[in-house]
């Protein structure tokens, strides 16, 4: 399963990720509200777990620019706020669960569980696009039966464009999905991860390569 986690506390979003990845579970964190609509709003995700205060948009209007442009995706709000009132601000709004600040890591898998249950997901273990296939427990790449290991940010890269194989893929979302929002890296940084997951595609002779597009950034090609 694939969960966007909204959550600006990074030492808490690292636990939580560390929870759900221990259960089979694939997490994107972002730290702010306008970066979660972007997220939200570009890609697929399972559940998305939102706190309520967040910098420069609340959780309660992150949820209300959601449901307003049509996003169904379930939502649980994970936040301090404890009163009845939040809670049915927040439900009104259109969350599926809120679940307050302190919280055990059972109940939390629990609630998302019972999320999933009610849009009949599954866990997600690999990504495929035209002939090459990642395995996201091994961070193998696999293609016509052969396969080669990828390092932890040539396997961050690399999802990125399998979990958006038609996107235009911007220097700046690659960064802050596999670094972190900023982190001190330059765009040849992300280039010379890019060049790496290019000679291991080439390497296995896959159809799928990674075409810069100019002043815009990368996007999954096939090679003809």
């Amino acid at each position: 399963m694939r969960i966007l986690l909204v959550e600006d506390e990074k030492s808490l979003s690292n636990a939580i990720s560390m929870i759900l990845a221990q259960n089979g579970h694939v997490t994107e964190p972002v730290y702010d509200g306008i970066t979660a609509v972007e997220y939200a709003q570009s890609a697929e995700y399972d559940i998305i777990i939102l706190d309520v205060m967040l910098p420069k948009l609340d959780g309660f209007e992150v949820l209300r620019i959601l449901r307003n442009s049509g996003l169904d995706t379930p939502i649980l709000m994970l936040t301090a706020k404890s009163t009845i009132a939040d809670k049915v601000s927040g439900l009104k709004k259109g969350a599926d669960d809120y679940m307050t600040k302190p919280f055990h890591p059972d109940e939390l898998l629990a609630r998302v569980d019972a999320l999933t249950r009610r849009k009949g997901s599954v866990v997600l273990n690999e990504l495929s696009y035209l002939d090459v296939t990642l395995n996201l427990n091994s961070a193998l790449l696999i293609c016509s039966g052969e396969s080669v290991q990828l390092s932890k940010k040539e396997f961050g890269v690399l999802k990125v464009f399998l979990y958006n194989p038609k996107m235009v893929i911007t220097v700046d979302m690659l960064i802050n999905k596999v670094w972190g929002t900023g982190a001190d890296v330059t765009y040849n940084n992300v280039e010379v991860y890019i060049s790496f997951i290019r000679k291991k595609l080439k390497y296995l002779h896959s159809k799928v390569s990674i075409k810069k597009i100019q002043c815009l950034g990368y996007r999954l090609e096939e090679v003809k």
